[in-house]
């Protein structure tokens, strides 16, 4: 039990030297040279009254080094020497006194993760990526909105610049009996109608009659169900037809009569126009427009102008045209002079004059079309602007969308089945000045629109010439031979969008 007690209390004290006294000399009963007392403990366990820190300030350098790379790798030592160092970096980290330091942090170095001194800049990268995200979010949102407006603003102000004609839907209402019932429901027949109305901008191009207006132009456009024609037929000015009783702007009513076309208009506006068409053509108009003149010419501005080629030159001062033979390209101005120039160009006929304005007509789809016009909103927005501005429609067209739809049909119709022709006509038996219908040629065209059937055009001097060749054939073959024959495409003089009037 004694020797028990020994081992547990330290070490006996030697005699032959002195204790330590207080206040100085060693405590731990290592000699004051240094050398290690025989039976003194070697494991670096803590003596009673001994600093840790002189613990380890006694250890080898070696093992010194191997604690410091245990401690960065994290590993605690499984043995009673991790746990005699333990108390000592307790006690203020005095267990690494003496040492070297280490380089720096290498914290998450093994396990990939950035040192703490790179974790700054990043963080200020990220930051000023995502300030960066933010407000390109909101400049983003921002330019969708002003795009937004803008369209919608454009939508209004193009929507607002049609003018609905209601009086003459009222006015056909009336007469609703006596119209045309429709034989095909997806074709569409539209009346265009050119006022050549003298008054408020127009004035400058002739007298003003108080105001009053005649149909200068006239074209029924049919657009096939299919959507893959386009037939458009010009009706004389001069046409003599049956008008029937119309009312007045001062709601009087006229008498029916027989007389020139372009007296409906004039009598009885648009309804009467339309009225008079039904009954010569026996087809269902289911719009109409009606355009003045100043609407003709921004239209023709806003393309940059049609290219025509003329076979001379033209100067017709009423006209107030001025143009070498050739081809040229004639803006709003010119163009108007153009297809309304009459006394000085041809045989100073309204039949020449027609073909001109198809001919011209036909230039001016194909350079929208070729010119992408029709998809660039950039380029359709003008053209759209000038048309809208003297543009005068049925409730049916009066609304931006119900034009854009009619747009979009005819935008995939190809340029060569956009085709322009007069109602088959001669001069009438009773004045030469004036036009009668040839029959049954006009019957015939009027059937096939109406049935929504094809027609044909050619320039007129292949279709003399084809005439010729048919009477010439026909002589020569039996009855049952030609009855035996399908039904040919009726074919009428006239040209097509595709035309180049510089090779003619």
């Amino acid at each position: 039990m004694d020797a028990d007690v020994t081992d547990s209390a330290g070490p006996p004290s030697d005699p032959d030297r002195p204790e330590a006294t207080e206040g100085g000399g060693q405590q731990d009963g290592t000699p004051q040279d240094g050398t290690p007392k025989s039976g003194s403990p070697q494991d670096g366990s803590p003596q009673s009254g001994t600093p840790q820190g002189d613990v380890s300030q006694e250890k080898d350098p070696a093992a010194s080094e191997a604690d410091t790379a245990d401690t960065a790798d994290g590993a605690g030592a499984a043995g009673p020497e991790a746990d005699a160092a333990s108390p000592g970096e307790a006690e203020g980290g005095e267990a690494a006194a003496g040492s070297e330091p280490a380089a720096g942090p290498v914290r998450g170095e093994a396990d990939g993760v950035q040192t703490w001194a790179d974790q700054p800049k990043d963080g200020i990268l990220a930051a000023r990526r995502s300030h960066w995200l933010r407000w390109t979010a909101l400049a983003a949102s921002f330019l969708v909105l002003i795009a937004a407006g803008v369209g919608w603003w454009m939508y209004k102000k193009l929507d607002g610049n049609i003018t609905t004609d209601t009086s003459a839907v009222a006015e056909l209402k009336a007469y609703e009996k006596e119209r045309p019932t429709p034989v095909v429901v997806d074709a569409q027949n539209i009346l265009l109608i050119g006022s050549d109305s003298r008054a408020g901008d127009n004035r400058e191009y002739g007298r003003d009659d108080g105001g009053s207006q005649r149909s200068d132009t006239t074209i029924l456009l049919h657009l096939a169900a299919d959507r893959k024609s386009a037939t458009a037929v010009s009706i004389p000015r001069d046409l003599m037809v049956e008008i029937p009783s119309c009312r007045t702007a001062d709601d009087k009513k006229t008498r029916e009569r027989f007389t020139q076309f372009n007296s409906a208009f004039e009598l009885g506006g648009t309804a009467c126009t339309i009225r008079t068409v039904e009954r010569m053509t026996g087809i269902r108009i289911d719009h109409h427009m009606v355009v003045d003149f100043n609407g003709f010419k921004d239209m023709v501005d806003a393309v940059d102008g049609v290219e025509i080629c003329l076979k001379e030159p033209i100067n017709d001062k009423d006209a107030r045209l001025e143009l070498p033979a050739g081809r040229q390209t004639l803006n709003g101005e010119e163009a108007l002079g153009y297809v309304r120039a009459r006394k000085s160009l041809g045989n100073g006929s309204d039949t020449e004059r027609m073909e001109r304005q198809q001919q011209f007509l036909g230039a001016l789809v194909n350079k929208m079309q070729s010119n992408g016009v029709l998809l660039n909103p950039t380029r359709l927005y003008p053209v759209l602007d000038a048309a809208t501005k003297s543009l005068t429609t049925d409730p049916g067209l009066a609304s931006l969308r119900d034009l854009y739809d009619l747009v979009r049909g005819m935008r995939d119709v190809p340029t060569e089945q956009v085709q322009f022709l007069t109602v088959p006509r001669q001069p009438y038996r009773n004045d030469p000045n004036r036009d009668e219908l040839v029959e049954p040629d006009a019957g015939d065209l009027f059937k096939q629109l109406r049935e929504d059937k094809p027609v044909a055009v050619v320039p007129a001097d292949e279709l003399e010439e084809a005439e010729r060749e048919q009477e010439s054939g026909r002589d020569g073959k039996p009855d049952d031979a030609a009855s035996e024959s399908p039904t040919p495409t009726p074919t009428y003089s006239g040209s097509s969008a595709a035309d180049d009037l510089c090779k003619q």
